[in-house]
């Protein structure tokens, strides 16, 4: 800790250090006016900026300024709201008049599919994010840039977990068996991975939000699109930039059990439980205060010809809970070069990225949640178990020797290289081709000891290896051609694409070791390999996709738009039948701001769009009949006979010798194809106020049809229990509202707010059957788990119904003598399973973004608000143990207190699920930009701190009220998941492995050199 005291002590020294160095000039006065570029209009309030200083001035009534700067000062910044600022070299200069263009809104560029367009121009539903709108702090994922900033756009990750993945969802639910998650692309590289940029290289997201917009990348475009733009170099002298943060990660929220005082004292009262003579905080021994460092640095510039940047990323986070964290070196390289008078254009593009991660396990949280307060943590004369106390109960393990006595790692390493060349045949006509490699591995090591009495003593030590690669090539040909017709500005756009997928798995597991020494490194040494009790298996699959595509925009005198697309695709995951289709898109918009003189209104577009996507099928050859080797475990069902889906090895005895099973694993469907999603979105764009307002309000409704799922089938005629199929209909809509407002703009006092407001219309079932398969209405799924609730369903999936519903028994109170009083809804004097109902929903019915921005001289301050309502969550830790009764084997929740007159077990009900609607002050961040004197070796110096997840206003009694918008299942004793792949119909479960929730303060500087 003393070093990382020297670390902050040193960069407070250095920024003081510098903060001190000040210098006097001579002054001179600088006037001049200005005004509107179009009709010569003088600009009110326009502000002039010494640039690099916090000096400035605003001008008149009649457009004029007047300004003192040093001899120093080089350069003017002149802006207005809605229009664009301009910069000028002051030079021997005393008078400047500058003329400013309205409409720097109308003329922001935004990347659409496969080119840009200004945002004038746009007839989708289209948002776009720069640089300096991102959310700020430690921020360690692209997807936290965008929380809460996109309306449509819900992302959200329970708890503080560094390694866990962020759940994205673009306008609600658009499937039910395929992927749910929108389609990246990082520099026009399709399906890149996020974590192969580091936040601090992107310069902009834009998010494809409706099925025009998407339709051009065909299969995998109904979840949405996010297009990465990757900061460039620019012409001008080298420059070097650095970022550092150092941030502390605390626990911000906790399961509220009992602790040793108060177990003794509920154990008295209820006459259950075993005081065992210790004191035992189990949180605060797994928990520590998580230290992070980013460092960035990059350098960029160049020539009219020739332009570049590198940059160097790297990151030590830790987190909140012992042994979780990971290190990760990312590096990439942006080049672009000019040639034979700028009608050749060459760009390269190198990203390499290596993370080493601690997974730590979650489940840890779960048994320290559970674990008896008044147990000692060690046992000196267990040392069979490593001299760790343990109890011979059921689920219930010691959660500090969880941690200390396994290992949980992972290597991850990406690897991106693109390229591209780009030449002018005619005028208007441009031709272009790219080429990108994108490789990713993943090597899991696990390592259970033979001391640790939750995995591996029973098997002397348990170790598996997994390596996962995936690598796919892809070629683009596109060619674009544009053509003015008086006031008809005209472009088309066609193009081939050919994508191939390269994916191999590998994994060895085995136990029965005489040593912990080795850990996996000898894993073919232990006494379970040769005899058929170890799992081992390789894994290898390719695919294909091919498309030919082409868009055609009109625009009329900026007034009349127009945009079609058509994508012609074919994949060869799907059946013989069905391996190729079309998408279409097409929307139109009209500036009425053009042809009617409406008052206070700048701007007014009404645009509309319809567009058809698709969604691939989520693993190859599930269209083909197959035969392999027979598993038991796993996620049931053809998946459970997927090696990679956990499923393990039926072995027989044969001559001595343990053969393996092999039986049919699927059955061939050769009609098997993609999932189609038709969209209709209308929307408004506006901006007011002389654009200090400006926004988008839009409607969108989808139907997806054909959805791919997995139906279970009668054997025979068939040779295996399941078949993938296209079933059903899924709808949903919803309605949107950005906002953005320049509030106060003067000489030393800006304020700038916006909002991002979602409101979740309806997500319906409307059926998922066809004639050939009945889903039969109803289906529950998703059980509560062990102890003694394996058969109690959390979820109804039910047709021509809401997705998301939360079913069980009604909760009325509990009787005099302690038993649970749950409604009978069917009036036949008994409870029963016939008495469920709907008793809650685990998605949300609205989402709010409100950022606000002040600057005040060289200060700057922003603070972020989430809020997402409506969702209700199963907290599963009350359904198990908020109960007195539980208290016999485990530490129960302190609210058991509320009900310690019950004597039943717990059984589940709506008593257990909760409103889980939140507020949370998600980011706020103080910044100080100095003021650096001419010949500083500076360009920029700027300081800040930034808080995240500040506070949380919410009703919720469990760890985080984040949406849980699917799924994941159970995880049992064994740390092994029992479901598999995680399920869109059963959102709403707060299951008991959640990380717990932090708060992060970060401290941060910003260079230019």
């Amino acid at each position: 800790m003393k070093l990382k005291v020297d670390y902050m002590k040193r960069w407070v020294f250095f920024i003081a250090a510098v903060a001190m160095c000040n210098f006097t000039f001579a002054q001179r006065t600088i006037t001049g006016t200005v005004t509107d570029a179009q009709n010569g209009e003088p600009l009110i309030g326009a502000n002039i900026l010494v640039v690099g200083t916090s000096t400035g001035t605003i001008t008149d009534f009649d457009g004029n300024y007047s300004l003192n700067v040093s001899d120093a000062a080089t350069t003017l910044e002149f802006s207005y709201t809605g229009y664009s600022s301009q910069r000028v070299e002051i030079g021997s200069q005393t008078v400047i008049n500058v003329s400013l263009s309205a409409g720097q809104v109308l003329d922001e560029v935004v990347v659409v599919g496969y080119g840009t367009q200004k945002s004038k121009e746009v007839t989708s539903a289209v948002a776009s994010i720069k640089a300096e709108d991102f959310n700020q702090g430690n921020v360690n994922s692209p997807a936290q840039l965008l929380q809460g900033k996109v309306a449509g756009l819900s992302i959200a990750r329970p708890g503080g977990d560094p390694n866990g993945d962020f759940n994205i969802r673009l306008r609600g639910l658009s499937t039910v068996g395929a992927n749910t998650e929108p389609l990246v692309i990082i520099d026009g590289v399709i399906g890149a991975s996020l974590n192969s940029v580091d936040p601090n290289d992107i310069a902009s997201i834009d998010v494809l939000k409706d099925g025009s917009a998407a339709s051009i990348y065909g299969t995998r475009g109904s979840s949405g699109v996010i297009l990465i733009t990757t900061k460039q170099g620019k012409e001008g002298s080298a420059k070097v930039e650095y970022s550092g943060q150092l941030a502390l990660e605390t626990v911000d929220e906790t399961v509220n059990v009992l602790d040793a005082a108060g177990y003794r004292d509920f154990s008295q009262r209820v006459g259950k439980g075993t005081d065992l003579g210790s004191s035992t905080d189990w949180f605060d021994e797994l928990t520590e205060t998580g230290v992070s460092q980013v460092h960035n640095l990059s350098l960029s510039g160049g020539t009219a010809k020739t332009t570049y940047r590198v940059a160097l990323n790297y990151r030590n986070v830790n987190g909140v809970a012992s042994g979780t964290g990971f290190n990760q070196l990312n590096g990439r390289l942006n080049l672009t070069q000019r040639a034979f008078d700028d009608r050749m254009r060459l760009s390269a593009n190198v990203a390499a990225t290596n993370r080493d991660a601690d997974l730590g396990f979650t489940q840890a949280f779960r048994y320290a949640t559970i674990y008896n307060p008044t147990a000692p943590i060690r046992d000196a004369d267990n040392t069979a178990l490593g001299g760790y106390f343990q109890q011979d109960l059921f689920d219930y393990f010691n959660p500090v020797a969880i941690i200390e006595q396994n290992s949980n790692e992972q290597v991850q390493k990406r690897l991106i290289l693109n390229g591209s060349i780009e030449y002018d045949l005619l005028p208007g006509l441009t031709a272009k081709m790219a080429y990108s490699e994108q490789y990713d591995n993943d090597l899991n090591d696990t390592y259970f000891s033979r001391e640790s009495f939750w995995v591996g003593a029973g098997r002397d030590g348990l170790a598996l290896l997994k390596t996962t690669d995936r690598f796919n090539r892809l070629f683009e040909f596109t060619g674009n051609y544009e053509k003015n017709f008086n006031k008809l500005n005209f472009k088309a756009l066609a193009g081939y694409s050919y994508q191939a997928f390269d994916n191999q798995e590998f994994e060895i597991q085995g136990g029965g070791f005489l040593t912990d020494a080795f850990t996996t490194n000898n894993i073919i040494s232990g006494a379970e390999f040769p005899n058929g009790l170890s799992r081992n298996y390789s894994y290898r699959e390719s695919n294909k996709l091919i498309a030919f595509f082409g868009r055609v925009n009109f625009n009329y005198d900026d007034t009349y738009f127009l945009s079609a697309s058509l994508r012609r695709e074919g994949s060869s995951r799907f059946g013989e039948n069905n391996k190729w289709g079309l998408f279409p898109g097409v929307s139109g918009g009209v500036t009425l701001s053009n042809l009617f003189d409406i008052s206070g209104v700048d701007n007014l577009k009404l645009r509309a769009g319809f567009g058809v996507t698709g969604n691939n099928v989520f693993d190859s050859y599930l269209s083909l009949s197959r035969f392999g080797p027979v598993l038991q475990g796993g996620s049931g069902g053809a998946l459970a006979n997927d090696p990679r889906r956990g499923g393990n090895p039926v072995y027989f005895l044969y001559n001595g010798n343990y053969v393996p099973a092999f039986g049919p694993i699927s059955n061939p469907n050769p009609d098997l194809k993609w999932e189609t999603k038709t969209d209709i979105s209308v929307g408004l764009d506006f901006a007011l106020l002389d654009y200090k307002l400006t926004g988008a309000l839009d409607f969108y409704t989808t139907t997806t049809k054909d959805m791919i799922f997995e139906f279970n089938v009668p054997v025979p005629p068939n040779l295996f229990a399941t078949s993938i199929v296209n079933v059903g209909e899924l709808q949903n809509s919803g309605l949107e509202l950005s906002l953005n407002y320049a509030a106060i703009s003067k000489q030393n006092f800006n304020w700038e707010t916006g909002v991002a407001l979602t409101y979740f219309l309806k997500t319906d079932l409307v059926s998922l059957s066809t004639d050939n398969f009945d889903f039969g209405g109803t289906r529950d799924i998703s059980n509560l788990g062990a102890p003694g609730q394996n058969g109690t369903p959390l979820i109804r999936v039910e047709e021509g119904a809401p997705i998301g519903q939360i079913w069980g028994l009604v909760y009325e109170g509990i009787s005099d003598d302690g038993k649970w009083i749950h409604a009978d809804l069917n009036n036949d004097g008994e409870i029963t399973n016939d008495d469920r109902a709907v008793i809650g929903n685990g998605l949300p019915d609205f989402q709010l973004g409100w950022s606000n921005t002040f600057k005040v001289g060289n200060f700057d301050f922003n603070i972020f608000l989430r809020g997402v309502f409506g969702h209700d969550l199963v907290n599963t830790f009350r359904a198990f143990y908020e109960a007195p009764d539980a208290i016999t084997s485990y530490n129960i929740l302190e609210s058991s207190n509320d009900i310690a007159n019950l004597t039943e077990s717990p059984t589940f009900s709506s008593f257990h699920v909760e409103d889980a609607s939140f507020v949370k002050v998600d980011n706020a961040t103080v910044g100080y930009t100095f003021s650096l004197p001419k010949g500083s070796s500076f360009s920029n110096f700027r300081v800040y701190v930034t808080g995240q997840n500040l506070l949380t206003f919410t009703g919720y009694k469990g760890v985080d009220p984040e949406v849980r918008f699917q799924d994941a299942g159970n995880i049992d004793s064994n740390a092994f998941r029992i479901n598999d792949l995680p399920s869109a119909l059963a959102p709403g479960i707060d299951r008991r492995n959640t990380y717990f929730r932090t708060r992060v303060v970060t401290l941060g500087v910003n260079l230019g050199f």
